[in-house]
């Protein structure tokens, strides 16, 4: 008999007064004050069901303590925080530390920043909780995530947004062509495969324009992208470069600092770490390497929390 059955065993174990039942989100277990345990389900939906009241502050079907397997979906938290399964004093528990995650310290981390708990071996839990659930990065809040060619940068910054209820990805890269440039239509792939799928995507250079009116939590990958089109909509990569094209450049970076600096949103940036790297063999290499680092620098000065990544391993720089 499996965990998740309704029947037979997990209602046999039952004592007097708890009764168990299968929703969309997984096995709930009333208890006989009322609370309500909940062991999600990794595909569960991230729609509340049809006859829920958005306006009820606590609907039928949120949760006190939630256990979510992080290992197998950690995605399922901002699924259920956009369901209603999760709500502002529900305990979300994570649970499925493996050989994924490098230590025990790494697991914990992750789990801060998607707002759960990683109890200890042996750690009782109490439904409903006696303490409120852990606190999690909100807007305003920016973050910027550096690191090199593959170095998993993108993949972190994704990681840090898995449970959020609503993310906008702002995607500065050209248009997937598999005719014309298929190794890049295959990493457009390989991000889009790893988003959940109720992130919403905007394709723009307009990065300032997004921040100004976002809220909820924002993924912008990446910066460098970002540089180098607006870089070439300012003249900058003509054979005949114009005379204002420096000025016009630095507008559009004021412009993007200013809006990063006061967006209300939760934003996640992502950006390259050019000069860890080889001497460009070209001016325009040369050229978009130093002001990508100085774009690095003003974001960086504007930004709670700064981060390097390099071989998949994050290290602070805050």
């Amino acid at each position: 008999m499996s965990l998740s059955s309704p029947d037979g065993l997990v209602s046999n174990l039952l004592p007097a007064g708890y009764s168990a039942a299968q929703t969309p989100y997984g096995l709930r277990v009333d208890g006989a004050d009322g609370g309500r345990l909940l062991f999600a389900r990794p595909d569960a939906p991230a729609t509340p069901p049809p006859d829920s009241d958005p306006e009820d502050p606590r609907p039928d079907h949120q949760a006190d303590l939630v256990l979510v397997d992080v290992g197998e979906s950690p995605e399922t938290i901002g699924a259920l925080r956009r369901a209603g399964v999760v709500g502002l004093t529900t305990v979300v528990v994570a649970v499925g530390g493996d050989h994924r995650v490098h230590s025990p310290a790494e697991f914990d981390r992750r789990a801060r920043l998607w707002g759960a708990l990683a109890p200890l071996d042996g750690q009782e839990l109490r439904c409903p909780p006696d303490a409120w659930p852990p606190s999690r990065p909100h807007g305003p809040h920016r973050v910027l995530v550096t690191g090199g060619a593959r170095s998993g940068k993108s993949s972190e910054a994704e990681l840090r947004l898995l449970g959020e209820p609503e993310v906008l990805y702002v995607a500065t890269g050209p248009a997937p062509d598999p005719h014309a440039d298929a190794a890049w239509a295959q990493r457009v792939a390989a991000h889009r495969s790893r988003r959940p799928a109720w992130w919403r995507t905007v394709e723009t250079t307009d990065v300032a324009a997004v921040l100004a009116k976002a809220d909820g939590a924002v993924l912008f990958d990446c910066v460098g992208t970002w540089l180098a089109h607006v870089m070439g909509e300012c003249g900058m990569w003509a054979d005949e470069v114009p005379a204002d094209a420096e000025q016009r450049l630095e507008e559009r970076i004021d412009a993007l600092v200013a809006a990063w600096r006061t967006s209300a949103a939760y934003v996640v940036a992502v950006t390259n770490e050019v000069g860890s790297g080889v001497v460009p063999p070209t001016v325009s290499g040369g050229l978009f390497r130093d002001w990508l680092g100085r774009v690095n620098q003003r974001l960086a000065a504007e930004s709670e929390e700064v981060v390097l990544v390099t071989a998949g391993r994050v290290l602070s720089l805050s």
